[in-house]
């Protein structure tokens, strides 16, 4: 009786059980031992790859409307910083707290603005290599590092001062904390887990949906036997839940200033293509990953979970919530190159260590396949990582707008500014270091506002009094008038004392000087 209740741990019809604990026993004799070597290599190969793309050419495109409200909250006294994310913005709080400091000691050039963010797209890498190497194998986890490394959108928010990169480094983190503490628990992982899932929040609420595939995890454990994962995990969870509960209740009160974000169908289609950077690597990565599921095995519910559901769930909230943007999902890329590496890899073999005969024969053949499958994706990717380093095609050029005014401003003059695309806040700074002509129309400060916006003047004509010279910054840039949508009062009083002497027109962006009849 006792013999046949054992017999199923060693029947070759069910080995599935068996390899897994092979597999656990495995890591952590490879934990233990020589294999902290193979870590730090499997770890330190995509970091390389993935800033070798990042790093390059970090400050040659200039910043645009999102990166310039970064730099303006976090160049904000600590007094006025609180003003504003009491009215806008507060779910970006430790992101614009711990870039107030950064700037402290970097400064505010565009490379510097995003060195933060290059860093952390570095190590996200890493980390999707180790998640790869602890789940599958070393092949695995290296392949999908270098594919993560070589995403085109990796390089394009890499080089991006916002916080999205953060969010993945989080992500990656929690995911990895988990791991680790399903596999053997401990307080200080469970507790390393919360704080990373509440860093995960703080860095973006929207990836916090990663505890989905979170839970699928936890829920295969309890039925594997587990009987403390569940409430380690829920008890770990809502301690990180509960750090950030505060700044979700306040940020669902100021939910309207991103409700300019409309979806439609189209956006559905093409997710893919905005999501990693180009279609054909967004297609090469979701179309495989996907028969990743079927050899990902016990890890498919939390892949498919970290890769379906956010975007999922944001497009179908989409006309309550407006989150349903790829730049807020990007989080979900290493999820697709877990499921793209696991689907390859599986080629070579088994899906697990290499702790059997014949490892070394498995290990060369992996090594040449994930070679050959990191090098073909690269070369494909090459062109939409080096357009990911470009000027956006659709912001206006304002570096040359105030190359503009800086070559042509003399004593006295004014600046004045129409249009709805941040123009006032652009300017200001690409001029941060040069003279800037005074902004006669601002009345009321944005720091006065506790806002991104300042306030015009309500009587134009009293405002301009004793201004002579004038540069007009506008974005209305179609060949229309570019007062076009001016408040009348403002534009009456420029048509009435103005006449312009001289128009540069750039891309999306028109600079005139006006100077008084």
């Amino acid at each position: 009786m006792t013999a046949y209740a054992q017999t199923p741990q060693t029947d070759p019809e069910q080995p599935e059980q068996h390899q897994e604990a092979e597999g656990r026993a495995a890591r952590r004799r490879a934990d233990s031992g020589g294999g902290k070597g193979s870590a730090l290599l499997v770890f330190a190969l995509p970091v390389l790859v993935a800033l070798a793309c990042v790093l390059p050419g970090l400050g040659g495109r200039q910043l645009w409307r999102d990166e310039h409200a970064t730099w303006w909250a976090s160049t904000l006294s600590w007094h006025y910083l609180g003003q504003l994310i009491d009215h806008i913005d507060i779910v970006f709080t430790p992101y614009y707290a711990g870039m107030h400091l950064w700037i402290a000691v970097a400064g505010d050039s565009p490379a510097a603005l995003r060195l933060p963010e290059a860093l952390a797209m570095g190590i996200s890498a890493g980390l999707v290599a180790l998640l790869g190497r602890r789940m599958f194998a070393v092949r695995t986890g290296l392949l999908a590092g270098l594919l993560f490394a070589v995403v085109p959108a990796i390089t394009r928010y890499g080089q991006e001062a916002r916080p999205y990169a953060f969010a993945t480094l989080f992500a990656l983190l929690a995911t990895l904390f988990l791991l680790r503490a399903l596999e053997k628990p401990s307080l200080r992982d469970w507790t390393l887990y919360a704080l990373a899932i509440a860093a995960t929040g703080f860095g973006h609420l929207v990836a916090m949906s990663v505890l989905a595939g979170h839970l699928g995890l936890v829920v295969l454990a309890k039925r594997r036997g587990d009987r403390i994962a569940h409430y380690a995990f829920a008890g770990a969870a809502l301690l990180g839940l509960s750090i950030t509960l505060p700044m979700v209740a306040k940020g669902s009160g100021q939910s309207g200033q991103i409700a300019w974000n409309t979806t439609t169908t189209q956006d559905l289609v093409d997710f893919p293509q905005e999501l990693f950077g180009s279609w054909i690597t967004g297609g090469v990565v979701m179309g495989l990953g996907v028969l990743g599921l079927l050899a990902a095995r016990r890890y498919a519910l939390l892949l498919g979970a970290w890769a379906v559901l956010p975007p999922v769930l944001t497009f179908l909230t989409a006309d309550q919530l407006h989150l349903f943007l790829p730049r807020y999902l990007l989080f979900t890329i290493p999820a697709w190159t877990l499921l793209l590496a696991a689907a390859v890899t599986r080629l070579t073999g088994r899906l697990e260590p290499e702790a059997r005969p014949g490892a070394v024969a498995k290990a060369v053949g992996g090594g040449v396949l994930v070679t050959a499958v990191a090098a073909g994706y690269a070369f494909v990717a090459w062109p939409a990582i080096g357009d990911a380093k470009k000027d956006l095609p659709m912001e206006p050029d304002y570096a040359a707008a105030a190359n503009v005014i800086a070559s042509g401003e003399k004593p006295g003059d004014g600046v004045i500014f129409n249009g709805g695309l941040s123009e006032r806040r652009a300017i200001s700074y690409e001029l941060r270091d040069r003279k800037a002509p005074k902004d006669v129309l601002m009345e009321w400060t944005p720091q006065q506002n506790g806002s991104y916006g300042a306030t015009e003047c309500g009587q134009p004509t009293r405002c301009l009094k004793g201004v002579d010279r004038l540069w007009l910054v506008s974005t209305i840039a179609d060949g229309r008038p570019p007062l076009t949508g001016a408040d009348k009062k403002k534009a009456a009083a420029i048509d009435e004392d103005f006449k312009a002497t001289r128009t540069v027109r750039l891309n999306r962006v028109v600079v005139q000087v006006l100077e008084r009849k």
